[in-house]
């Protein structure tokens, strides 16, 4: 305890009623988290199994125990739950199965396959093909909001008050028949399922509380209605939690994120304690002072205003270009130059943006400077659609009980099994016990079907993916025989059909090609016989594709280029902020819709990633559609206290003679960089 501040010490020891840690942008919360959970275990006496502290991402849980493993003596830190929300509620269905309804080998449907059903059932209700996507992007997110809000769909029909809603209501009915038929989940019903049962069973309800002594939950702004609700009823009316959070950094709302169930703990606590953290220890005074004067434009319920120790630091630079290519030159070459002259690595540097579209014109620029970078927020090798295609595939190959990869491929490229026919499949394997693809291949399952088409493509595929795994396991070459399974579903003409572009198609079927090249060179490669098996090498691929999903920014020596959104978590030296125009920042929608207070919560998120310097830059045209339009400078630049800022471009103060020295040193250390590369 002894390296927390007082005001740290004091949340970190505090148990005597539930706590709101209110933790501005770099005052060390995670210390404050993990050294109270130290504290609980180790004075308190508090059994680790007992504790469950909750958080939003992979990546910050690994985080989280791993310093709290540091502090506590492994066996008494055994059995503590450091999680995500989705994993705490995953780990309460698999607990509470017999009431969920659901069955053991119960599948978790990612987005895709769930896009793809329910774009089926759309299909299905005769919506016209020029509005279903855009029907369906609605969907979509309706379903989301209303399962966060945790609305069943029989509420949602009754409630619906557009022909929009009721479309959506009707879709969302059916939706939920086939996720029951497939014995499947989505991802929103890991929190809504086990918080309608913690609500509904009592039973159930009174056993979790007895195994949560003690919560923790981290950014505590970032929850929504259903996540609210699962902690209020897991710690009970006695309210054993400690909630950090920061509703000056919540910029999710459009994922159902509540900063008011803040002010709701006030509510349902009466003797909440808020304890507030004001220091930061990550960034200059400059740097403090821009984003507290930005953030003080916002209403608030919880004042705070960060403060530091770390001295003024250099004047905020903000820089007008006359295009956006001009921006992302201008960037590209103000990050070499600084790198150069102050001996810097290049992860010191990001380049934050409001969206991914800003990103190109500064690929463009990096790479012919050859400086090497990371794009956050990509597409991954493995979430390709191609790629996950055959590895459903190959899933369904080594594990023929795997639902989710059925699902997958089953219409994948079409074959006239439709949506109706899936459900009723669903229905007789969860009725039989069985996996879809068993299922397929009994003879009862005419009885529920029918003689059909649909029956007989069924019995077909089952047979023809059989006699394919066979001779795919049993080979020494196993390569040729998958490239002759995508042969013989067409799966290049699928791919050609549907790509948007011939160019498109070609850089699909390479992906595709690379990924069957790297499993011969992982066969190629393997040591003993069991290791060149295609079931391990599929293994393999199966964990690397988690671990892509899951990765941490890795440490390797590139710039960072990610949305202000990613940055979310993240620090760094030096700081590049582009594209701050009205309409791009603060977006367009937000300002249509009156919502500007969250984008303004974007900016003090993106001011506060920095370290020591911070560059603001804004383009005087932007193209858009072909054509250039003109811009005008964010309202957030007005909010900065302008007398620690310095203006380069239409609203500099220098000299035409200083600027003519400035851009003179600047190519002179850009020649020195070509030179010495």
């Amino acid at each position: 305890m002894n390296n927390l501040n007082p005001r740290q010490q004091e949340a970190a020891k505090y148990i005597n009623g539930p706590l709101l840690v209110l933790a501005g942008a770099g005052s060390g919360k995670t210390s404050v988290i993990t050294r109270k959970i130290a504290y609980l275990i180790e004075e308190c006496g508090i059994k680790a199994h007992k504790i469950y502290a909750v958080t939003f991402t992979n990546k910050a849980a690994r985080e989280m125990k791993e310093r709290v493993s540091k502090l506590v003596n492994g066996q008494a830190a055994k059995g503590l739950t450091v999680s995500t929300f989705h994993t705490l509620g995953l780990t309460m269905l698999r607990h509470e199965l017999a009431a969920s309804g659901l069955k053991n080998n119960f599948s978790i449907l990612d987005s895709d396959d769930c896009q793809r059903l329910l774009s089926e059932l759309l299909h299905k209700d005769n919506c016209p093909a020029a509005d279903q996507k855009q029907a369906l992007k609605y969907i979509i997110k309706k379903i989301s909001d209303w399962k966060n809000d945790l609305i069943q769909p029989v509420q949602a029909v009754s409630t619906a008050q557009t022909k929009e809603d009721l479309v959506a209501a009707q879709v969302y009915e059916g939706y939920q028949r086939h996720l029951r038929a497939y014995n499947a989940v989505d991802f929103d019903d890991l929190i809504a399922l086990p918080t309608r049962l913690l609500q509904e069973n009592q039973a159930i309800r009174e056993k979790w509380q007895d195994r949560v002594h003690y919560m923790l939950v981290d950014e505590y702004q970032d929850t929504n209605t259903a996540q609210y609700l699962m902690v209020k009823l897991l710690v009970g009316s006695n309210g054993r939690l400690t909630a950090v959070g920061d509703d000056d950094q919540s910029i999710y709302a459009w994922r159902g994120a509540r900063p008011e169930n803040m002010l709701e703990l006030t509510k349902d606590y009466p003797n909440l304690k808020v304890i507030k953290l004001e220091q930061n220890y990550r960034s200059m005074a400059r740097i403090l002072n821009a984003a507290n004067s930005v953030i003080g434009n916002n209403p608030h319920v919880f004042e705070k205003k960060l403060w530091s120790q770390h001295g003024l630091g250099e004047m905020i630079r903000i820089v007008t270009c006359p295009t956006d290519r001009d921006e992302a030159e201008y960037v590209a070459n103000d990050l070499v130059t600084h790198k150069i002259m102050n001996r810097r690595t290049y992860k010191d540097y990001a380049i934050l943006y409001r969206g991914n579209f800003q990103a190109k014109a500064l690929e463009t620029q990096l790479r012919e400077l050859q400086v090497p970078y990371k794009l956050s927020g990509g597409t991954s090798f493995y979430a390709r659609a191609e790629i996950k295609d055959v590895m459903c595939y190959l899933r369904l190959i080594i594990n023929p009980t795997d639902d989710s990869a059925f699902l997958r491929i089953i219409n994948t490229p079409k074959r006239s099994i439709g949506a109706v026919t899936l459900e009723k499949l669903g229905t007789y394997a969860q009725q039989r016990g069985v996996s879809l693809l068993t299922a397929c291949t009994e003879l009862g399952l005419g009885q529920a079907l029918g003689q059909s088409k649909a029956l007989v493509n069924l019995h077909e595929f089952a047979g023809w993916l059989e006699d394919h795994a066979r001779e795919i396991l049993e080979s020494t070459d196993p390569v040729p025989r998958i490239r002759q399974l995508l042969s013989d579903i067409a799966y290049e003409d699928y791919i050609r059909e549907t790509a948007p572009t011939p160019q498109g198609a070609e850089a699909r079927l390479e992906n595709i090609n690379f990924l069957l090249n790297s499993v011969q060179g992982m066969i190629n490669k393997a040591e003993s016989e069991d290791d060149k098996s295609i079931e391990t090498i599929i293994r393999k691929l199966v964990l690397i594709d988690l671990l892509d999903q899951q990765a941490e920014a890795d440490d390797s020596d590139r710039v960072q280029l990610m949305t202000l959104h990613a940055a979310k978590g993240l620090e760094f030296p030096h700081v590049y902020m582009i594209g701050l125009e009205e309409e791009l920042l603060p977006h367009r929608n937000s300002i249509d819709s009156d919502t500007v207070e969250e984008e303004r919560r974007l900016m003090y998120v993106g001011i506060t990633r920095a370290k020591q310097t911070l560059t603001l830059t804004l383009a005087e045209r932007r193209k858009s559609g072909g054509d250039f339009r003109s811009t005008t400078p964010s309202r957030f630049l007005e909010e900065l206290p302008q007398d620690e800022l310095e203006w380069t471009g239409r609203r500099s103060q220098k000299t035409p003679q200083q600027k003519k020295q400035i851009g003179g040193a600047h190519l002179a250390n850009l020649r020195a960089l070509l030179n010495n590369s």
